[in-house]
């Protein structure tokens, strides 16, 4: 008998539905789930379900090798173009990447004068692709923590500004980018247009090639970039998610931008319980962002003393 699929579905942290409720169908199969915790944080989800060897989360160094072939031998930085903007308490990030819009030309523009400000720092610039911007420094260069701009969006930029090792330096180098940038003529362009500025850079996903990467899973669903370059160098196929089909391979589903309670229920919820109760999937996995994880089998139905769960919070 051929082994069933799983399906893993990854969610943001329960808080996030605030005070939205399941449906009383799926509340109840949730409150007969095991339940388990893990650590908290975007990375760490990450994480459980990807094995990076050394560890790390190496973004810049996969993602370029996918985009560019020429990882190899170096350490990589992302540093993509970001929207930063002021306000009364600071300034927050409110995009980034292909979020931004950059088409090749104008990712070449505001390119070209910050060539000559890291490239006298030892450390050139280019864009393979638009949105994804590189900084290409000796192999095995110290780097400080840097945050991935997912988990920093809408948050204020000075938590996120480079510490340890050599952060002035860091500091100096994006503050004299912000600046090129800000008085950059593109930006004029897209304003009359309605769009953003690029007025700064985020650094991330810092290191070298990994010496291996395995995912838990054979087919990845996501629109995350980082996530779906380090799923096609484990050798997983990978595709946006757009609607539930039951899944012919272990397959991990990331629903992280989700907010809607009631869509994620009728989307993805409901369907994939109905797969997992007709025998098509072995097991279905909830895991949150805030560490929580709930594994539901078809066996569990039995367990009609346990009180339904009525929300991820």
């Amino acid at each position: 008998m051929a082994t069933r699929p799983g399906l893993v579905l990854l969610l943001p942290a329960g808080a996030d539905f605030g005070a939205q409720r399941l449906p009383a169908g799926i509340a109840t199969v949730l409150g007969r789930a095991d339940a388990d915790g893990g650590d908290a944080g975007e990375g760490a989800q990450l994480r459980r379900h990807v094995e990076i060897l050394p560890r790390g989360w190496p973004v810049a160094a996969v993602s370029r090798q996918r985009d560019a072939g020429d990882a190899a031998g170096a350490a990589w930085l992302r540093a993509d173009p970001a929207w930063i903007r002021p306000d009364i308490n600071g300034a927050r990030l409110y995009g980034y990447g292909d979020a931004l819009q950059l088409d090749a030309d104008a990712a070449a523009d505001l390119l070209r004068p910050l060539k000559p400000l890291f490239g006298d720092a030892g450390m050139p610039i280019d864009a393979p692709a638009p949105g994804r911007w590189y900084l290409r420094l000796p192999q095995g260069a110290p780097l400080p923590a840097f945050t991935a701009p997912g988990e920093a969006l809408g948050t204020d930029l000075f938590e996120h500004l480079a510490e340890g090792a050599d952060a002035r330096r860091w500091r100096m180098l994006l503050n004299e980018a912000q600046i090129v940038l800000h008085n950059h003529p593109r930006n004029a362009e897209r304003a009359a247009r309605g769009l953003p500025p690029v007025n700064s850079l985020w650094f991330w996903g810092g290191g070298g090639l990994p010496d291996r990467i395995g995912m838990s899973a054979a087919r990845v669903l996501t629109r995350d970039d980082a996530l779906a370059a380090m799923a096609g160098a484990a050798g997983a196929s990978t595709a946006e998610p757009r609607a539930f089909a039951t899944p012919e391979l272990d397959t991990l589903v990331d629903l992280r931008d989700g907010r809607d309670l009631r869509q994620l229920a009728e989307d993805w919820l409901a369907p994939a319980l109905d797969a997992l109760h007709a025998g098509a999937v072995s097991s279905l996995v909830l895991d949150l962002a805030d560490g929580q994880r709930l594994t539901v089998r078809r066996g569990q139905r039995w367990r009609v003393w346990r009180r339904p769960r009525t929300s991820l919070s």
